[in-house]
């Protein structure tokens, strides 16, 4: 049984209609201050980025975005003879999921936007029940059950991620015999050393991103084309 590790990032959404951050035409490269809006001891200071960061969540593409054809072509990994897959993804979007590879073969490294959690004692919900209540005119909508301040559950800047879901990710990183990067510019650690691990430990390396990457001199193959296109492509010849 070969495993194949796949690390996704914000590339692979593009088509879905999610936008890039930090690519060249990236919302931060054009929007500096919206950064601050995923910061979390600013977040946590200040109501009015609270207040923004709400109606930033409630106008996120996100949830009109639908799984597109590089989502759909990992799903179709699945069950195929001789092969194990498991997807560690650094969105929080939750589109491998809709497009049917199970949960439990994703690991969400950043968290999920689906989700909020309570800052204070921890309680979860769905999102979709806090943006009920910012659409019924609450502007900073605190935790029902203890008064704290909600966030979504997923890993702001300045928190760490969680330590349980970076160990099986490198455990994984470490066992895959094929690992493959697509769509991540491959800046952002610890997410960005899972593709040295899986080379230190005798994986076969395949970079798929339209921009260079720190990692592309440890590559077996770097493809540049759309991922649309050139994923689906190198899955099927994996298989």
């Amino acid at each position: 049984m070969t495993l194949v590790a796949i690390l996704s990032g914000a590339g692979i959404s593009t088509d879905s209609g999610i936008p890039d951050y930090r690519g060249p035409d990236g919302l931060w490269r054009r929007d500096p201050q919206a950064q601050k809006l995923v910061e979390y001891d600013s977040y946590m200071a200040d109501p009015e980025i609270r207040r923004r960061s709400w109606l930033m969540r409630r106008d996120s593409s996100t949830w009109q975005a639908k799984p597109n054809v590089a989502h759909r072509a990992v799903a179709g990994m699945e069950g195929r003879p001789g092969l194990a897959v498991r997807v560690i993804t650094q969105n929080v979007d939750g589109l491998h999921q809709q497009a049917g590879t199970p949960e439990r073969k994703v690991l969400e490294l950043h968290g999920s936007a689906r989700s909020v959690v309570c800052t204070r004692c921890g309680a979860r919900s769905t999102m979709a029940q806090a943006l009920e209540r910012v659409a019924a005119g609450e502007e900073d909508p605190a935790c029902l059950a203890c008064g704290g301040i909600l966030k979504s559950a997923t890993v702001m800047f300045g928190q760490s991620l969680d330590p349980s879901v970076l160990a099986a990710a490198m455990a994984i990183a470490k066992a895959s015999e094929v690992f493959i990067a697509v769509g991540t510019t491959l800046q952002v650690q610890p997410a960005a050393s899972l593709v040295g691990l899986a080379v230190e430990h005798g994986a076969r390396l395949w970079i798929v991103n339209a921009e260079p990457t720190p990692y592309d001199a440890l590559a077996h193959d770097v493809i540049r084309e759309p991922i649309g296109t050139s994923l689906p492509r190198l899955l099927e010849q994996l298989g």
